[in-house]
């Protein structure tokens, strides 16, 4: 009987754990207009959104240097700019670590790590941690992929990049493979949230 109390106990504790983290659950869903930003490249440039002028959309990524998912993601990152960069659709890599819990996150350490991987994408760092709030980032890696219409930037997916972080080869969705290619078809996007899997942002 015990047990039974004892199990009781903690599916309520996790059921209301789930609702908690639901209800405060900041930031942008799906169908939201993503406001522009404006961060320090680590070429020093500033960069904003409305700088890609032949953008359909973004594939924003929230990742850092010292997460272990986030440099499991790397070359899953690089591949997704390459693959859909020249389509419309290019990388805005977003550093928002808090860099005196994290020097290791340092535009510095952004620097020698975008180099000796070779990326492709602005890899910015987000100063003062003021846009990861807007967007709703928890983790590193955290992904908001958005379309380009109208009346603005439209958040149409947000989550995990694919369904295993530990091996890119042993990985059987691609989330943000697939929502982009829905996206350049012209058609609904079937899986549009997902859980993202990662560090928590360092404040």
């Amino acid at each position: 009987m015990n047990t039974l109390k004892l199990f009781a106990v903690m599916v309520l504790t996790l059921t209301l754990s789930v609702f908690t983290a639901n209800t405060e659950d900041d930031g942008y869903k799906i169908g939201d207009v993503a406001t522009d930003f404006s961060l320090e490249n680590i070429d020093g440039k500033m960069v904003s959104l409305s700088d890609f002028k032949d953008a359909k959309g973004f594939i924003v990524v929230f990742t850092c240097n010292t997460c272990p998912y986030a440099v499991a993601y790397e070359d899953r990152v690089e591949a997704l700019n390459k693959k859909y960069a020249d389509k419309g659709y290019p990388v805005v890599a977003i550093m928002p670590n808090n860099t005196d819990v994290k020097p290791g996150d340092s535009m510095d350490e952004m620097k020698a790590r975008a180099k000796a991987k070779g990326f492709t994408f602005p890899y910015l760092m987000d100063k003062g941690q003021k846009i990861y709030p807007q967007y709703g980032a928890t983790k590193t890696p955290h992904v908001y992929l958005l379309e380009k219409t109208k009346k603005g930037n439209v958040v149409k997916y947000i989550g995990a990049i694919d369904d295993n972080y530990k091996d890119a080869s042993a990985v059987k969705t691609k989330y943000v493979e697939n929502a982009v290619d829905a996206l350049l078809k012209g058609k609904e996007i079937e899986v549009k949230e997902t859980r993202a899997i990662g560090c928590t942002i360092k404040v």
